[in-house]
């Protein structure tokens, strides 16, 4: 990334009053992160959605000084900063309306695996929801599903260090800057989530820190994951917000029982009532749910299948991406095909019908 190029990109984050939304908005209309820097104020207020007052703003504030110091940042200690343009941008979150413009990532694993579960719950975890948290963590374990959380007391830490125990890749969704952690006790687990997964957040160095900033750090958990599951929960809490915002972005939502009475137990007890989430006891339930079963012998009898059946250039294509995955998503199929919105679902339907492939949840699709 020229560094030029990620100094626009940085600074349109910083303009004041130009949210997330607006700023894909002026990015689409102006041509690109620059031109909106350029743009005359007249062309701006063509804009839907663009008033006076925020107009004036960028036309008037003097965030490049800024954006350079965040580079500088940056560079020192080895950061990825992610433009919501860029590849290596979580795929699944960048289909969201409300998905961060930039994202800053330290980490070595890949935030576009074919498997990410999600895991939150209370910060006043018992002896109980952690061994359940860790039990389901490692019966996922062969299936190297990346684990995603908050960082937090209780469920979150939990799942971060269940992850690392088993092996698997864990990223850190945190509501600050990557110049700080909290809370502090924290810092020698994120050190090693660093060399086994990320930290990821939409914060630059420097930032207020404030307790609202959790609940609007959740949006980027719900949207970068395949499903979600929550593990203790009271009637009300942060754990609650992420699986609604997860089922807004049409994402599976999972949530352990627990016990009946149980002050933790009430808010994953309403979920499953009100029919908000699947009720999960062990690692299979998701694994069956999501289709992540294992495609060893399944690959075997596709290739076989595959042998007698002709295929469009399409077909074709699709077929082979899903060779190589459990599951994905529509729009992943889209994207990685190249194809349009329209085709691509005409294309699924046709190798529904001819029984090579199968819905399943959250608009995903795999090999029979």
């Amino acid at each position: 990334m020229l560094q030029s190029d990620l100094l626009y990109k940085i600074g349109i984050t910083l303009i004041p009053g130009v949210g997330d939304v607006n700023a894909k908005k002026l990015i689409a209309y102006c041509g690109g992160v620059e031109a909106v820097f350029l743009e005359k104020q007249k062309s701006l207020l063509k804009i839907p959605g663009i008033g006076l007052t925020v107009a004036e703003s960028i036309l008037k504030s003097n965030v490049l000084s800024l954006a350079e110091k965040e580079i500088k940042f940056i560079e020192q200690n080895e950061i990825k900063p992610l433009f919501y343009l860029e590849k290596d941008y979580p795929e699944r979150l960048k289909h969201c309306n409300d998905s961060p413009l930039m994202l800053y990532y330290k980490g070595n694993c890949d935030l576009n695996a074919s498997r990410v579960l999600g895991i939150v719950g209370t910060r006043k975890a018992t002896e109980y929801g952690k061994d359940i948290c860790h039990k389901i963590v490692e019966g996922l374990a062969h299936l190297n599903v990346i684990i995603v959380s908050g960082l937090a007391f209780g469920i979150d830490v939990q799942a971060h260090k269940a992850a690392l125990q088993c092996g698997l890749n864990t990223i850190g969704v945190l509501g600050h800057g990557l110049d700080m952690m909290y809370p502090s006790m924290h810092l020698n687990i994120s050190q090693k989530m660093m060399k086994q997964g990320g930290l990821l957040t939409d914060y630059r160095s420097g930032s207020k820190f404030m307790p609202e900033n959790f609940p609007k750090r959740n949006r980027i958990v719900a949207g970068m994951v395949d499903a979600i599951m929550v593990i203790e929960a009271a009637k009300r809490g942060g754990a609650l917000i992420t699986a609604e915002i997860a089922n807004s972005y049409n994402r599976d939502v999972f949530a352990v029982p627990g016990r009946v009475g149980d002050i933790y137990s009430e808010g994953c007890i309403n979920l499953i009532k009100t029919n908000k989430a699947m009720i999960v006891g062990s690692a299979q339930d998701i694994i069956y749910n999501m289709g992540w079963q294992e495609m060893g012998n399944k690959k075997a009898a596709n290739v076989q299948k595959e042998l007698f059946m002709e295929f469009t250039i399409e077909e074709q294509k699709i077929v082979d991406m899903l060779n190589g995955e459990g599951s994905i998503s529509v729009d992943m199929i889209c994207i990685n095909s190249g194809l349009p919105v329209s085709k691509t679902a005409a294309v699924l339907l046709n190798l529904e019908l001819k029984g090579i492939i199968k819905s399943l949840p959250g608009k995903k699709y795999q090999l029979r």
